[in-house]
């Protein structure tokens, strides 16, 4: 679609959305991240699920985190109307889920908070993935997207601690402010995951959060699906076709000196996220 013209529609579809946010529904659950860790790959998967909607427009709507300050109403915009969920839980003899996919929400420090205040109940899906290869992924992702100015790994490793110093104050202090250091350069930051998790845990519940092991998901994606199914009451329904997407090309290897020296920085976070997983991460077998 012509880029203009799909602007224009998703501009109709957002007013139309406004004016009957009334007659929609709100999330049941959330895939919140980990950014760069395969949650387009689960999206698009549990999409093709008849009892599982996703928003009308596109994948994440990034509201907790930087768009909250537009209201409950434009949020419950974004999805689909009590009508569908009706007629789908006549169809099936089974209540859909609806759900979005903001990879942000897990970092950001307001996230877990706002979603607990306004989705009481709602279930997490958080996927990990080896946090040395996700800072690489991120820093490739970041460059090319033109969010990042250094084109050397290392070097935006080093900075991080500088650009990112005093950024989760300064959103908590002014709550409808937004940070591009902490949105975009977060590279071991975002990667230290039982960290973000222990915000959530006691606003959230325990039992609500399921973290799945990214490399388990793309080794074993059935199995993976499987159990996200159990994890929201829902029938086995289909096979869906898994693809791995939005990988991105690396502009240099990352040097072994610096691998193990990451490796090493997050060995203790690593330990930490065992209980989250109940098992030892798959990047550290």
């Amino acid at each position: 679609m012509n880029p203009l013209l799909k602007r224009s529609v998703h501009a109709v579809t957002r007013t139309t959305g406004r004016f009957t946010s009334g007659g929609r529904v709100l999330p049941s659950f959330l895939i919140a991240g980990a950014q760069r860790a395969g949650t387009t790959s689960l999206y698009r998967a549990l999409s093709q699920h008849p009892l599982i909607l996703k928003p009308v427009l596109h994948k994440g709507v990034h509201y907790f985190d930087v768009a909250y300050d537009r209201g409950l109403s434009w949020y419950r915009a974004h999805f689909p109307l009590r009508a569908k969920i009706s007629k789908l839980t006549r169809r099936y003899g089974c209540r859909p889920h609806v759900f979005e996919s903001s990879p942000y929400y897990l970092f950001h420090p307001l996230a877990a908070s706002r979603i607990a205040w306004d989705l009481p109940g709602v279930k997490l899906i958080v996927l990990v993935r080896d946090p040395v290869e996700r800072a690489f992924s991120a820093h490739a992702h970041e460059l090319a997207r033109g969010f990042e100015t250094e084109f050397s790994f290392a070097r935006a490793v080093e900075l991080e601690e500088e650009r990112l110093a005093g950024t989760a104050e300064g959103l908590r202090a002014e709550p409808c402010s937004t940070s591009h250091a902490h949105r975009h350069h977060g590279y071991l930051a975002r990667g230290r995951y039982a960290e973000q998790l222990a915000r959530f845990e006691p606003l959230i519940g325990r039992d609500r959060i399921l973290v799945i092991d990214s490399g388990r998901f793309f080794a074993e994606p059935e199995i993976v699906y499987d159990r996200v199914l159990e994890f929201l009451g829902l029938p086995h329904i289909g096979d869906p076709v898994f693809e791995q997407h939005n990988a991105r090309p690396r502009p240099c290897p990352m040097p072994d000196s610096l691998r193990r020296e990451l490796t090493d920085h997050f060995e203790e976070w690593d330990a930490q996220l065992s209980r989250w997983l109940g098992a030892t991460p798959s990047w550290r077998r």
